[in-house]
């Protein structure tokens, strides 16, 4: 089909690649009056769509993404005069910022609420084996999520040379260690013996191993002598919620049933309770909208699945109230989707700050 872009110098007829959209679906999409945008085109020149022989505005799916952008900058007060000759790259900063900031403010400052009320937590002491993941414990997403702070005594290579150092100055082993953490790249069947040397060098109390490849063999070992072990995320939300998992089962090693595996690959998480909800089912329902304007689906189904978690999650803990024969189980089933809940909130904080979404203000 030949058409035309409007615009001050009139362009050759070309033939437009799919899908394009006419005014009045733009205009439901940006959720938006066909008069305003109609405004924004010829007063704010916003967009410059293309047009048909006869006369239908038709805009490309970057034109779509753009006016949404727009009006979700106005909607957060933003005077459309001061904001429309900005790129698209500007503009998606603008709403990253806007959602950084949103974010920081829904956090609660637990922190600086618990130090005023209670003396200052003793650090959590840890020897760690592996470099890297001793400098992901510095992290701010890792050290957020840990009830108190994490002191590194040491820092090895290898489990050899931790028991080693320990060895050759004896005064160490007088030092309290909470935790030997040790980053394996690869778990092997005789890992159990050099981790228990560590161990038992080093006076830890407990010992946990993130992995990146492992047999089964060498994981059943490891669980069977009540050691954590789990395959080292990549996000560093998720590590903080496993370290903090750690810490907090080693306070209160009953915070959990004993049905509720904490070793192996399983469930890792369950020991720390679940943060309130950050995000209530109109505020995911409104995010859920937005995506609809945008290539990527991933923001839609992101908030569908977290409008499906928080939904289970009160779902149990009813039934939890109403079934005393099976409320343990569904204890269990809550504490699983408030956790998972969890995970999937500061997922979509990602999504949104991604792809440039500012999600609504809950």
């Amino acid at each position: 089909m030949a058409v035309k872009r409007t615009g001050a110098t009139p362009a050759q007829p070309f033939n437009l690649p799919s899908p394009h959209y006419r005014s009045g679906a733009v205009a439901r999409m940006v959720r938006m009056p066909v008069s305003t945008l109609r405004i924004w085109e010829q007063r704010y020149k916003v967009v410059a769509p293309a047009t048909t022989p006869s006369g239908h505005r038709l805009y490309a799916a970057a034109d779509v993404q753009r006016l949404a952008l727009l009006k979700q900058l106005t909607d957060h007060g933003h005077a459309i005069g001061a904001i429309a000759a900005l790129s698209a790259e500007q503009l998606q900063q603008v709403a990253s910022t806007h959602v950084s900031i949103a974010a920081g403010a829904r956090r609660p400052p637990v922190a600086a609420a618990a130090s005023s009320a209670t003396p200052q937590a003793a650090p959590w002491r840890l020897v760690v084996v592996g470099a890297a993941l001793a400098q992901r414990l510095q992290r701010t997403a890792v050290a957020r999520r840990l009830p108190r702070p994490a002191q590194v005594i040491a820092v090895f290579d290898s489990l050899a040379h931790a028991a080693d150092a320990v060895r050759a100055a004896p005064a160490a082993q007088n030092l309290p260690i909470d935790l030997l953490l040790w980053q394996a790249p690869s778990l092997q069947a005789g890992a159990l013996a050099e981790l228990a040397a560590a161990v038992e060098a080093w006076g830890a109390r407990r010992a946990a191993v993130a992995y990146r490849f492992a047999g089964a063999a060498a994981k059943d070992a490891l669980a069977g002598a009540e050691i954590d072990v789990m395959r080292e995320p990549q996000d560093d939300d998720a590590l903080g919620a496993w370290l903090a998992a750690l810490e907090a089962a080693a306070v209160r090693p009953d915070a959990v049933p004993a049905t509720v595996p904490l070793h192996g690959d399983a469930l890792w998480w369950l020991a720390a309770d679940a943060a309130p909800r950050r995000f209530d089912d109109a505020t995911l329902t409104d995010f859920a909208g937005l995506s609809t304007t945008i290539a990527c689906e991933c923001p839609r189904h992101a908030a569908e699945l977290l409008l499906q978690l928080s939904n289970f999650e009160a779902y149990s803990a009813d039934c939890a109230q109403r079934s005393p024969a099976d409320a343990e189980l569904h204890a269990y089933l809550q504490r699983v989707a408030g956790a998972s809940r969890a995970l999937f909130e500061a997922a979509l904080e990602r999504v949104a700050i991604q792809e440039g979404l500012m999600l609504p203000a809950p």
